[in-house]
């Protein structure tokens, strides 16, 4: 009989220990990540989350950006890579594009943030922040024209974000469309861009 209690005693432990739901270790993860700072930690949690349930897609983004946090931007990429694959067509996938091209372009790969950036705009994902990272992906290989019409996307959707249209002015000034360009130089020292002024002295005047 003691040896039946002892054995159901360390059932329960075994249980207590190693019994952990994906919800709970996602949980906990968030609280490491979250509250903490400990990236690696959330990720070994999101990690056994995932062997409990393979197929979440929310923990895969986790895991994905606390690598991004770590400068793990590979292992963030094939995190994001299977949020694809679960749900190719869907708001998941859509934001998993998005975040994919951000972490490309962490890598310098311009081209392949670009087109995980159009992936995304094909999906729904039309947030002022997918053409405005477009835009400087574009520019970053200097595809000025580019740049400007994703800029130009990114103003209509959002007309207060100086980011933009300081970015724009760029890109125009080096196409040689000095008015326009310096016109939105302008617009963003309106708006509280801190190197606009000096970009307008060193090429507006």
């Amino acid at each position: 009989m003691k040896k039946t209690i002892i054995l159901i005693i360390a059932c329960v432990s075994v249980s207590i220990c190693y019994g952990q739901t994906a919800d709970e270790y996602v949980n906990t993860g968030l609280a490491k990540a979250e509250a903490l700072g400990d990236y690696r930690g959330a990720i070994v949690d999101y990690g056994k989350a995932i062997e409990l349930n393979p197929t979440h897609f929310l923990t895969y983004y986790y895991r994905g950006n606390a690598k991004v946090a770590i400068g793990d931007y590979q292992g963030a990429i094939v995190d994001y890579s299977k949020i694809i694959e679960l749900d190719p067509t869907g708001a998941s996938g859509a934001m998993a594009y998005f975040t994919r091209g951000l972490t490309k372009a962490k890598l310098s790969d311009y081209r392949g943030a670009i087109a995980d950036y159009r992936q995304a705009v094909g999906l729904g994902f039309t947030d002022f922040v997918a053409y405005y990272n477009s835009g400087v992906a574009k520019a970053k290989i200097r595809d000025y024209e580019g740049a400007i019409a994703d800029y130009s996307k990114a103003i209509k959707l959002n007309s207060m974000d100086a980011d933009t249209y300081y970015n724009r002015g760029v890109a125009k000034l080096h196409l040689n469309e000095k008015d326009s360009g310096c016109l939105d130089l302008s617009k963003a020292g309106e708006l509280g861009h801190s190197q606009a002024y000096d970009k307008i002295r060193e090429h507006c005047n």
